[in-house]
């Protein structure tokens, strides 16, 4: 993903970019920061993973959602990490290798990514249709959400994300291909967005119904903002993280040769640094937040087992 050479989405754009190098130079990310954010990312959601584990009454289809969330997060970095492994070996001459083989290390190591970075997508959208069921079907919540449908859910996903990464790297130079990449970001934006606005909505519902009744209580008028907050957080973190890599997708396929579009293509390495950031937020957003889950976190870093 972060080398023109490599077989992945953008790559097609390197012509072009090339093109108006002498006006977009682009913005030189140093390897230590993939390093640096793949491992933080990793030690976190490797904590969060070990967590879940850890404690029973976190075994639970909301925190299997996360988990998952949580491996998706790690493979992003493991992928990351190993790709940048591999081209330092390569540039420095310690490993040597037929171009053949390179190029099947390089296209298992994208299918890798790309797996990781859809089934990440999917696992968003699951835990928003989780956390929809658990408040608007709270009494049935455990009779709609069983353990075996949760595990289905997970199955399903890893299954679909590792057959579409398949056919999504192999076939990467198609529009149409992109167009399906595109066109699933898009789905899970406006899935993620009609849902919490719903569940956000229910929440000022019931302010006004208080108001209506009595002065709503300060404590009230907290949770609601804090809901608000949280809300913002999450759709804003979803969108900065994973819309400029989309959006650089859209360019490929509407305006490949513009220069504003290859311009834009030269900062494609800090779209991937803006991916590796979600990787590292996801576990702050929807598994820290937790007490029980931060319980159980120290107990794991304090090696209380």
């Amino acid at each position: 993903l972060r080398e023109p050479s490599n077989a992945s989405e953008g790559n097609q754009s390197n012509a072009t970019v090339g093109a108006s190098a002498g006006r977009c130079q682009g913005l030189d990310i140093p390897n230590e920061l993939f390093l640096a954010l793949g491992l933080v990312s990793l030690v976190e959601n490797l904590l969060v993973v070990a967590a879940i584990l850890k404690n029973r009454n976190l075994h639970s289809p909301t925190y299997y959602f996360i988990g998952c969330l949580a491996v998706s997060d790690m493979l992003v970095s493991i992928s990351n990490l190993a790709e940048m492994l591999f081209m330092l070996l390569l540039e420095h001459g310690v490993l040597v290798m037929r171009p053949s083989i390179v190029r099947h290390m390089d296209s298992v190591i994208d299918t890798l990514i790309c797996s990781s970075v859809v089934s990440s997508l999917s696992f968003l959208g699951v835990i928003a249709v989780d956390r929809y069921i658990t408040i608007f079907y709270a009494l049935r919540y455990h009779s709609i959400m069983t353990l075996q449908r949760a595990v289905v859910t997970m199955a399903s996903v890893w299954l679909a994300s590792t057959a579409s990464s398949t056919v999504l790297i192999t076939y990467y130079h198609s529009n149409t291909i992109r167009l399906c990449l595109i066109g699933f970001f898009l789905f899970m934006l406006v899935l993620m967005l009609v849902l919490y606005i719903h569940m956000f909505a229910l929440a000022r519902h019931h302010l006004h119904s208080i108001s209506s009744q009595q002065k709503p209580t300060t404590a009230y008028r907290g949770g609601s903002l804090k809901g608000a907050v949280t809300l913002t957080i999450l759709l804003g973190v979803f969108f900065i993280c994973w819309g400029p890599f989309f959006f650089h997708l859209i360019l490929i396929v509407t305006c490949p040769t513009n220069p504003f579009c290859t311009c834009f293509f030269s900062y494609f390495n800090l779209f991937l640094v803006l991916m590796i950031c979600n990787s590292v937020i996801d576990p702050l957003i929807y598994a820290f937040r937790s007490q029980e889950l931060r319980r159980t976190l120290r107990e794991v870093v304090t090696c209380s087992w």
